[in-house]
């Protein structure tokens, strides 16, 4: 299935991490707007409206699970897809992302940037086969 046009909000406080997810999201066909906290992910994502949101949980400013209160207080974004993807390994984190609407949870050292960009595109296909329901 094809994802062009398809808006990941790509939320990575890790510089390296953040254009390494960018460049495998774009030459995937998507487009990527990126912010490197809670706080600038919290504006743009209520201002972009992306189709789905890549949060990493450890973050200056505002957290990732800060970021995800905000979000779901918000109509549209009750419903936005947010798969986390950080180091936070631990089962109350995992908890607490779930607890706060994550569709998944991703810990970076057990997966590939292959595997985080196929998450998505499946995340992708679910809510398109929702939207022509």
């Amino acid at each position: 299935m094809e994802q062009h046009g398809k808006k990941v909000l790509l939320i990575e406080d890790d510089a390296a991490m953040r254009t390494a997810l960018s460049e495998a999201l774009t030459s995937s066909g998507m487009t990527v707007v990126e912010g490197t906290d809670g706080d600038t992910g919290l504006v743009l994502a209520l201002k972009e409206h992306p189709d789905i949101i890549l949060l990493d949980l450890l973050m200056p400013n505002m957290g990732g699970i800060g970021f995800l209160g905000g979000l779901r207080k918000d109509e549209w974004g009750k419903q936005v897809p947010v798969i986390v993807l950080t180091n936070l390994n631990s089962m109350q984190a995992v908890a607490e992302a779930f607890e706060h609407g994550s569709y998944d949870y991703l810990v970076k050292a057990n997966v590939t940037l292959a595997e985080v960009v196929a998450k998505i595109k499946e995340r992708l296909a679910i809510e398109e086969k929702k939207a022509d329901t």
